[in-house]
């Protein structure tokens, strides 16, 4: 099943599903009891929210070999963890805004692990139980001040840069597909899943062993190389095969 969230007919947000290029309400909690409504609204006519509003947004650094080598860093030994602000989330077709503090911000290809279930010390032949499943993102990075602040927060944090969507697909299979960028419609990155430094169990394993993990909770797993430089007017698109393609515009910021 495919779940998103959406604006209604009444400006609300609410849960849907989508089938056969439709959209339709879904009554109840994605984590528990809920009713699917009959999918009548056209995909295309629907805006798209974040399909998940998180507690937090875990992001997982140097999880390709090929991207750690791109920026001269080693690959870590135990993985390298660090927070987005859940403030940072944009939904599909909402526009990047490149912030007047940074000159050289990049986009990141990513698959995003969705938790379903609360969890803590989570053993790794465990951790597809903890899963609901799984979406596309883009970990938007200020490049120029993650060098500067020695220290990632600012880098990552900022407005707009957790771009994540379309849907969640709940039976999507993450074993070995590629990630992909575009800029304009060019490749920019591709990478494939089974590159992975840290496999998915353990990631859950391992930050769950850090901090409890909550429903709708979601992972950044990491970007393949090829990382480029974002500029007004660009349109950027995440894909990850077979689960769908965020797309984004990005524009730069207008201080008041």
């Amino acid at each position: 099943m495919r779940w998103v969230r959406y604006v209604d007919a009444d400006g609300r947000p609410r849960y849907g599903w989508v089938y056969d290029g439709k959209v339709g309400p879904v009554t109840g909690s994605p984590w528990g009891e809920y009713e699917r409504g009959e999918a009548t609204l056209p995909l295309d006519e629907v805006r798209l929210l974040p399909p998940v509003q998180p507690s937090k947004i875990v992001c997982v650094g140097r999880n390709y070999a090929a991207h750690a080598a791109e920026h001269g860093a080693e690959v870590p030994k135990t993985p390298l963890i660090f927070l987005k602000p859940p403030s940072a989330l944009i939904g599909p077709g909402e526009a990047i805004v490149l912030p007047p503090q940074s000159k050289q911000v990049e986009h990141e290809a990513e698959l995003a692990v969705v938790i379903g279930r609360r969890g803590r010390w989570i053993r790794p032949d465990e951790a597809w139980d903890y899963v609901w499943g799984y979406t596309v993102a883009n970990d938007v990075t200020a490049r120029d001040l993650q060098r500067r602040d020695g220290q990632w927060t600012r880098a990552k944090g900022f407005d707009t840069f957790a771009p994540l969507g379309p849907w969640v697909d709940t039976e999507f299979d993450p074993t070995d597909v590629a990630v992909m960028a575009r800029v304009n419609g060019e490749e920019r990155q591709l990478g494939f899943t089974r590159e992975m430094v840290f496999s998915i169990p353990q990631l859950i394993a391992y930050i769950s062993s850090v901090m409890t993990l909550l429903p709708g909770d979601v992972i950044l797993t990491g970007t393949p190389a090829g990382v480029s430089p974002l500029h007004p007017g660009d349109v950027v698109e995440v894909e990850v095969e077979g689960l769908g393609v965020l797309r984004n515009p990005v524009v730069a910021e207008t201080r008041p």
